[in-house]
């Protein structure tokens, strides 16, 4: 005859790992919108600024980039519900990619056909930036998860 194994504590368990998802992803996004936030302001900082059309297109939003933008970035969780993306550009402003990998000499085609383009340099803003922070905003993601997780466990949790 087998023995029945009881448990002590199962159903506080299970009930705190089924609080411990919401309470992660608040967590989580709090921490994602906190470290695209830090990349924006850097890229931003470092971004050539004549009119500020480029510097003014520089974002960050909860899915897919906007038309017309170019995506730093996109981070998504691993169930794929939560995907931040840090972008540059608009309608208005095409050329961030132009910025920060520069532009060599060539012969201009479409509207100005024919016409000698002397090239321009690169100014850096985009990479550096994401390169400068992701170690900093991953660890703060992970430190979420385990602070929720803590937090869940102590009966704290959302």
């Amino acid at each position: 005859m087998a023995k029945t194994v009881t448990i002590k504590g199962l159903k506080s368990l299970e009930a705190k790992l089924k609080r411990l998802p919401p309470a992660a992803e608040k967590r989580i996004k709090e921490a994602m919108e906190k470290g695209a936030g830090e990349i924006v302001a850097m890229m931003k900082s470092l971004a050539p600024v004549d009119q500020g059309d480029l510097r003014d297109s520089i974002g960050w939003t909860w899915g897919d980039k906007p038309k017309y933008s170019q995506a730093l970035a996109k981070v998504k969780s691993a169930d794929g519900r939560l995907a931040i993306t840090v972008y540059a550009g608009n309608s208005k402003v095409r050329y961030a990619h132009l910025v920060e990998f520069g532009a060599a000499p060539h012969i201009a085609g479409g509207m100005f056909e024919g016409a000698q383009h002397p090239g321009a340099p690169a100014q850096p803003f985009f990479y550096v930036s994401w390169r400068a922070l992701r170690r900093r905003t991953k660890s703060r993601i992970t430190r979420a998860i385990t602070k929720s997780a803590k937090e869940v466990a102590a009966g704290k949790g959302a």
